[in-house]
């Protein structure tokens, strides 16, 4: 794997760019044709976020979350959310131990690297509630004891858009915690086929070996906190969001937070295109699945059939874009 170094010469991580390049490459032996997705899945990881995966089942979602669990050495664990969880399920319990004397803590789930919190919005507010505190500070606290969860850390929550017997919708507060809202899709025919070759065996996914180290990851990820965001580019960012909460057909555009977020994920992909400065295309490409879940129509406008994305293409469409050699300026 290729390292960067500094200005001596010295050794100081792995190269953003062939680090993203080598989990996408080997994520994809498992999950074909969806190379997109586990680029904007490693992005949200690479810059401190979660993922909200909304698609029907048996589309990859718990594939893709393993085998990108398995590609960076770190732990995995599955949350399989139903309406009788409680958040002790999700974060852990203190038990007491009548030998010691003393209360131990036993953890949830949660405390693992890469965390699919499958079918989210089958459980209840209060149990969908237990991830915030650690999606958001990564640390739980339980019984007066705050517990931190080692980095990285993201958390890969699915929910069935078509399904609604039963479930709970996510608030909005929980909405914008996801960095990023993302579909898997139904895979090309290419792909299909070469999952019925395998008949649909675990094999490629046990044989998966990691191609970097949690550790890397973490370096991979001050790298990113470290590129470039000029002021015109900051100055597009703010007029993106200006745009959204005056658009006609927004009620709630989008906040602060989303500003922040987009401005995270654009650095996180420029840091794994090589470069040490954001552009207006990381931007661009970045804000549907950024802000898209983030905004909330009219009554009118959905009556209508306007879509959220909708908003956010006419958004881009509309605020000027600066100039490419200005906004990598410092």
């Amino acid at each position: 794997m290729t390292e960067t170094t500094d200005r001596q010469g010295r050794a100081t991580g792995v190269d953003p760019a062939a680090g993203f390049r080598a989990v996408v490459d080997n994520v994809g032996r498992v999950i074909h044709g969806k190379d997109h997705v586990t680029e904007l899945v490693l992005l949200a990881l690479l810059a401190g976020g979660h993922v909200l995966v909304e698609d029907v089942p048996g589309v990859g979602k718990t594939s893709l979350a393993k085998a990108l669990a398995a590609s960076i050495d770190g732990t995995f664990g599955r949350i399989q959310f139903t309406p009788d969880m409680l958040p002790s399920d999700v974060v852990g319990v203190s038990i007491y131990d009548r030998s010691t004397g003393r209360f131990e803590f036993r953890p949830g789930p949660v405390f693992a690297n890469i965390v699919l919190a499958d079918e989210i919005n089958r459980a209840s507010p209060k149990t969908q509630s237990a991830l915030l505190e650690s999606m958001a500070e990564g640390q739980v606290t339980v019984a007066g004891e705050t517990y931190p969860l080692e980095p990285p850390f993201l958390v890969l929550a699915t929910q069935n858009p078509a399904e609604h017997e039963g479930a709970y919708p996510l608030p909005d507060s929980q909405l914008d915690r996801f960095l990023l809202r993302v579909s898997v899709g139904y895979p090309s025919g290419e792909a299909e086929a070469r999952m019925l070759d395998s008949d649909g065996s675990d094999e490629a996914l046990a044989s998966l070996r990691p191609v970097l180290s949690a550790a890397d990851v973490v370096t991979m990820a001050a790298a990113v906190r470290r590129v470039h965001v000029a002021d015109p580019l900051r100055g597009y960012l703010v007029d993106l969001a200006e745009a959204s909460r005056r658009h006609p057909d927004v009620s709630i555009g989008i906040s602060p937070r989303a500003t922040l977020a987009l401005q995270r994920v654009a650095r996180a992909r420029a840091a794994t295109r090589g470069r040490t400065f954001v552009v207006p295309d990381d931007v661009k490409e970045l804000a549907h699945p950024v802000l898209a879940h983030r905004i909330r129509l009219t009554p009118e406008a959905a009556v209508r059939g306007t879509r959220t994305s909708d908003v956010v293409a006419e958004v881009l469409d509309r605020v000027p874009v600066p100039d490419p050699g200005d906004a990598g300026q410092t």
